[in-house]
């Protein structure tokens, strides 16, 4: 795989769900210029990224979209089915678990795990959730190596050790808690409070400027 920027990665998905909106009705090629211009970015930015995951772009043709679409995909990994576990069953753990849009990003939520004598023992759309005790043995025995975590952030922490025991090289942490993991754990952190700090920052002054 060649190595691309955190940034350029962030992009590259945001290049796929555009081309895929245009896919069906849209021209047979797209070039870096329609792309940056559809997404406010610059050119020279869009043709960056794209020759880092694609050598399918000609001069004056551009790329043919189908196919840069199955490069960005390919580059994503959206293709390969990853597994992953959720831990914290309360309404966030289930609305995620009930999400059928991950599939189309290769993600495949097999279970759920909780303390809650309410939650554990039921299932969510199909998807049993376990008592967390059981983590270790199922990551294990399925090879899991993705973990998702909608637990309170006093729990956090201790969840992460967990994960990280139970061989979870990457997590996605909804929690609003740092967390401490090894180097060879990635961690993808969903500060909902800070997006939201940002939304109101931004309402204040424009209201402030009306």
């Amino acid at each position: 795989m060649n190595y691309v920027s955190r940034q350029t990665l962030e992009r590259l998905p945001v290049y796929l769900r555009f081309l895929k909106s245009q896919c069906i009705d849209g021209p047979i090629n797209t070039s870096a210029k329609t792309i940056a211009e559809a997404l406010s970015l610059t050119e020279i930015q869009v043709r960056k990224d794209l020759a880092a995951i694609s050598d399918g772009g000609k001069p004056r043709i551009g790329y043919i979209t189908k196919d840069l679409i199955n490069d960005l995909e390919d580059f994503l990994g959206y293709k390969d089915v990853n597994d992953a576990i959720i831990v914290g069953a309360g309404k966030l753990g289930k609305a995620l678990m009930s999400y059928k849009g991950f599939a189309e990003y290769g993600l495949n939520i097999v279970a759920g795990f909780d303390t809650s004598d309410e939650a554990v023992g039921t299932d969510e759309e199909g998807k049993p959730i376990f008592h967390l005790d059981r983590m270790e043995e199922l990551c294990r025995r399925m090879n899991i190596r993705i973990g998702i975590i909608t637990a309170p952030a006093d729990y956090a922490q201790r969840i992460a050790d967990k994960m990280v025991k139970s061989g979870i090289l990457a997590i996605w942490n909804f929690a609003p808690a740092h967390l401490e993991v090894p180097d060879n754990v990635l961690v993808r952190n969903e500060n909902m409070a800070a997006s939201l700090a940002v939304l109101s920052k931004h309402l204040s002054e424009q209201l402030m400027n009306s």
